[in-house]
């Protein structure tokens, strides 16, 4: 592992040789405005899986790129309208902006989803570095998964194990950063763009119900693939239950069929309207459990509900969607509070923009 200190010797030198070992299939760890990062060209498979065996990437957290221009990150994705007002008055600066790939950067680097989110960042030496290299460089955060965010080079190595040290190729060390939040992450790929996390810029002003538009029956699948992947941890830890309301027609068995192919839900999905509750089995990147869907239209009060057996359905790696839940809303609550499950609350109506949806948790 070579260390260059940005205090001891020129930009210029240090761009020539983090070059050098990105062009070898190298790992750079270097500074941004918000935290330390880790780059690998994004456009280089072996250098994108030695990143990816660097931070042990978990569900749910997909990587992201560098660019130092609009220009250079259309060459990699699609820029529509919200994307692009979102560049013009954000960027350069800490907020990373998902839109749909054009499947050119390597494998791993864009989500399950095929979108793939981007950074123009405020540091100059970056952009230079960009600038000079010609390709994308990954803009993952330094650390490893789940360890304390990279301010310093110490924060980055006294955390990290001797086989994760090893893929480390250079560091270019700009002494302790400012404590800046992590980057603004903002989907532009939706009817309505939706911030996953917020770090110190608003882009939009955050709200306590998140509400979304659905043009068609695809993104409404889309919408609750995206809603479970935000949840995946709390998936594996206490299980998720997402209640479903709305008029008949509205489209909660569409949402539900958008969890079942999120989780690659073999056998075909139908409302349980007279069956009360169908049970599947899941396999999801290593991940094995069930996937319980119950429709309580026809459910009159809380015993019937004990005996479709909804409170022993809960537990780690189980995913409950309930449709009507507002009939059992009292039932459910007492489940979450008892078992610790995450709960998510849909709304869906049918509004002239196309189906709202209204997401509680």
């Amino acid at each position: 592992m070579q260390r260059l200190d940005l205090h001891t010797i020129t930009q210029t030198e240090v761009i020539k040789q983090a070059v050098a070992v990105l062009a070898a299939g190298g790992l750079v760890i270097f500074p941004t405005e918000t935290t330390y990062g880790a780059g690998v060209d994004a456009l280089n498979p072996d250098a994108v899986q030695k990143l990816l065996q660097y931070k042990s990437r978990r569900e749910g957290k997909p990587l992201s790129i560098a660019v130092d221009s609009l220009a250079m990150a259309e060459q990699f994705i699609v820029v529509n309208e919200s994307a692009e007002r979102v560049y013009e008055r954000f960027l350069p600066g800490p907020v990373t902006v998902i839109s749909e790939g054009k499947h050119v950067v390597a494998a791993g680097v864009e989500s399950e989803f095929g979108t793939l989110g981007v950074r123009i960042p405020d540091y100059q030496l970056i952009l230079d570095l960009i600038a000079f290299y010609g390709h994308p460089i990954t803009a993952t955060s330094a650390n490893g998964s789940d360890a304390k965010r990279p301010y310093t080079v110490a924060d980055i190595l006294d955390n990290l194990s001797d086989k994760q040290k090893s893929l480390i190729d250079l560091v270019i060390d700009a002494g302790e950063l400012p404590h800046n939040p992590p980057s603004t992450v903002i989907d532009t790929t939706l009817s309505t763009p939706v911030i996953f996390r917020q770090g110190e810029t608003e882009v939009i002003k955050p709200t306590s119900t998140l509400e979304l538009y659905s043009t068609s029956e695809t993104e409404t699948k889309a919408i609750a693939g995206r809603l479970l992947l935000e949840h995946w941890s709390d998936l594996k830890k206490k299980g998720v239950i997402i209640g479903l309301n709305g008029s008949l027609g509205v489209g909660k068995t569409i949402f539900a069929k958008g969890v079942a192919e999120f989780l690659q839900v073999k056998e075909p999905v139908t409302s349980p309207t007279y069956t009360y509750v169908s049970e599947y089995d899941f396999l999801r990147h290593g991940v094995a459990g069930q996937f319980f869907h119950y429709d309580v239209w026809r459910v009159d009060n809380i015993a019937e509900m004990e005996r479709l057996g909804l409170r022993e359905s809960v537990g780690a790696n189980r995913v409950i969607v309930v449709e009507w839940a507002q009939k059992v809303a009292e039932y459910l609550q007492k489940v979450v509070e008892e078992t610790g499950a995450k709960f998510v609350e849909v709304n869906m109506s049918e509004e002239r923009e196309g189906r709202k949806l209204e997401i509680k948790d």
